[in-house]
């Protein structure tokens, strides 16, 4: 098999559920770098972050973040490719989430910054204590968040909401409605209860296309590991699309094969299976 890289979501995926990078996931990484295939990161985070036990990897050299919104070369710090929403755009977006009970933010120039009084009342949008700490680490909040975003007059990367824990029926008839209701935009999910939108050129999918030409690679000689809505496009995509086993049903029937849950090793099992298998992979 003839796989020249290695794209992969970070948590629910490569990570287990304590965000950690395992053992025996960190060595199958190393031995696909070995190999001379690229391990790419990819996840619906920005860059900064991103656990730095993932940035940290001295054979990471691509990412891409904000669910395709960037494809980043990190060792020169430049953007190879971008996708944004442009403030015409994302205005009467927040229109419409200022109708719903729910909490949002956005990411913008690899950051994140929310409404103060959304910031304040996180702790009731978060499932525990590690959640709620790495969502007031990863945001500024700002007293006046609409009016933030026109004084900076820039496009945003990404932008996501929150439904409270015990409005999930809501939020999966939402992801049907934002859908219709904005059609230029990639709506999806990571979690349980958020939804992500971003640029309906912003895609994993997408971005892991335009990786593969920077590099002089076919979609073909990629392998995706996803368990996320957002993780669709890129499993569709790559030559072989692996799901977890802790992915929903549709994020399975979009997968070539499945593997064992993030809790199991999964991604660890699947490489390895690959390069003991072909020992020419990457060559």
């Amino acid at each position: 098999m003839d796989i020249a890289l290695i794209a992969l979501d970070l948590d629910g995926t490569l990570l287990d559920g304590q965000k950690r990078l395992t053992p025996r996931n960190r060595r199958a990484l190393e031995r696909a770098a070995a190999k001379g295939i690229r391990v790419v990161p990819c996840t619906g985070r920005f860059y900064r972050g991103m656990p730095a036990v993932i940035r940290d990897l001295p054979f990471v050299r691509y990412v891409i973040t904000m669910n395709g919104a960037e494809v980043l070369d990190v060792t020169r710090d430049r953007p190879l490719y971008r996708a944004e929403i442009a403030p015409s755009e994302f205005e009467p977006l927040f229109d419409y989430m200022d109708t719903l009970p729910v909490i949002y933010d956005c990411y913008q120039d690899g950051w994140g910054w929310m409404d103060r009084r959304f910031y304040d009342g996180l702790e009731e949008f978060m499932a525990g204590q590690d959640e709620l700490d790495m969502a007031t680490s990863l945001r500024t909040p700002v007293d006046d968040f609409r009016g933030t975003l026109r004084r900076r007059n820039m496009p945003i990367q990404k932008t996501q909401m929150f439904f409270r824990l015990d409005d999930l029926e809501r939020r999966d008839r939402e992801l049907e409605r934002i859908a219709a209701r904005f059609p230029n935009l990639a709506v999806s999910a990571a979690i349980y209860n958020n939804i992500e939108i971003n640029s309906r050129e912003a895609q994993k999918g997408r971005a892991l296309r335009e990786l593969c030409a920077v590099l002089g690679l076919r979609p073909e000689q990629a392998m995706a590991f996803g368990d996320g809505l957002n993780d669709v496009s890129m499993l569709r995509d790559a030559g072989v699309g692996v799901a977890m086993a802790n992915a929903s049903a549709a994020v399975r029937a979009a997968a070539d094969r499945v593997a064992p849950s993030n809790e199991e090793d999964g991604v660890a099992c699947v490489i390895e299976e690959l390069l003991d298998g072909c020992a020419g992979a990457g060559a």
